[in-house]
């Protein structure tokens, strides 16, 4: 059973993980989700899903999207943001 606080710990980590991903896509030239996710073979809503902090992504669907961008995984948590945006 987890605890509040590591429930916590695990969106806001989601949530930071969503930002850095949205803003790998953004420079790829992708203004929009769908048409990124459909390029990549990527559910829509699932991506959707990561983007927002609103799912807990597997190891294996974040090493994919990391394939896309070129990165490692050492490189994409070295530059993940460090608070996650305010919830709406």
């Amino acid at each position: 059973m987890t605890s509040v606080k590591e429930e916590e710990v695990l969106l806001n980590l989601q949530k930071r993980i969503g930002v850095k991903l949205m803003e790998l896509r953004k420079k790829k030239g992708y203004t929009s989700h769908e048409d990124f996710a459909l390029d990549h073979d990527i559910p829509r809503v699932q991506y959707w899903r990561i983007e927002n902090g609103k799912t807990n992504l597997t190891l294996k669907s974040l090493v994919r999207l990391l394939s896309v961008h070129k990165l490692t995984m050492e490189e994409f948590f070295s530059n993940l943001p460090k608070e996650s945006r305010k919830s709406s």
